[in-house]
């Protein structure tokens, strides 16, 4: 599980929700919210509250050294992802172009300026489900 700390639960539920299309699960409440992702769930929780669970001070600010990412299967898609996600006010930080691994990707920034990479990466193929292989081509 990934526990993103959000600064507006509602805002980023929002973000998730209706920007990026994905339904939260029947477990979530007013308190946290949870995603099913392949293989895994992203959670949403408070960044007070998280900040509390941790014992660590909540403020900060800048790139905080991670990004998650959203895989596709092709170019196209990533194109077509990246132009409905700005369309629906998402910022794009990053326009879709080739990289220097050998995909091709964008950067997009949630509310709390978390960063996620639509990428498509021709070495790491996905099943039906649209999960990652475990296998590196």
């Amino acid at each position: 599980m990934i526990t993103l700390g959000v600064k507006n639960l509602q805002r980023s539920k929002d973000f998730y929700q209706n920007k990026l299309g994905w339904q939260p699960l029947e477990s979530s409440n007013e308190s946290i919210v949870f995603f099913q992702m392949n293989g895994l769930q992203l959670a949403l929780f408070p960044q007070e509250s998280l900040a509390d669970d941790a014992g660590v001070p909540a403020e900060g600010n800048g790139f905080r050294g991670f990004s998650l990412a959203h895989n596709v299967r092709s170019e196209k898609e990533v194109d077509e992802l990246v132009a409905a996600l700005e369309e629906k006010g998402v910022r794009v930080l990053k326009q879709p172009q080739k990289v220097f691994w050998g995909g091709y990707s964008s950067y997009i920034a949630d509310p709390d300026d978390n960063l996620w990479e639509i990428a498509y990466n021709p070495f790491l193929p996905l099943d039906n489900a649209g999960s990652t292989s475990d296998s590196i081509h």
